[in-house]
């Protein structure tokens, strides 16, 4: 079982946006039982909220659904838990890595990695772009799930 952990500042829009979208990519790859997924926030600003409107919208737009998700904050345990801790942008990156200590597992990515950018994915929240975060956050889970496949091809037989 691959556990992957999506992690952004609140847990409202990028990081459930690309919890679901991955879920979505998976189920459609017939991989789901070789994935456990599920995505976190860095704070405690927005713990216990729904996902964001805009998240929820773009989302039900291409058939994808986020009813039952509720903002969570990560923990140090969660580096144990998970095999991908995968931050949205550099602060969440800082904040991931404040929060763990160290990656000596080299477990830390940032997710437009995948697509082979170093750019973050967009927030939402301040620039109100729920297309351009939802292009990006595609782009970064294609690239992740090809990885993913790739390396773990002889496991998910």
């Amino acid at each position: 079982m691959i556990k992957v952990l999506f992690i952004c500042h609140g847990n409202i829009c990028r990081s459930p946006m690309a919890e679901f979208i991955f879920r979505d990519m998976v189920q459609k790859q017939g991989l789901g039982d070789h994935f456990h997924i599920a995505s976190a926030a860095t704070s405690r600003e927005e713990l216990g909220n729904p996902v964001h409107r805009g998240t929820r919208e773009k989302l039900r737009q291409h058939g994808i659904e986020t009813t039952g998700k509720y903002s969570v904050q990560m923990t140090k345990k969660d580096y144990q838990n998970y095999d991908y801790l995968i931050g949205m942008d550099d602060w969440n990156i800082r904040n991931i890595m404040r929060i763990i200590g160290k990656d000596p597992d080299h477990k830390v990515h940032k997710l437009l990695e995948f697509a082979q950018s170093s750019d973050d994915i967009a927030d939402p929240w301040y620039t109100g772009n729920f297309d351009r975060t939802y292009e990006d956050v595609v782009k970064g889970c294609r690239g992740l799930l090809k990885k993913l496949v790739e390396e773990k091809r002889e496991a998910m037989v």
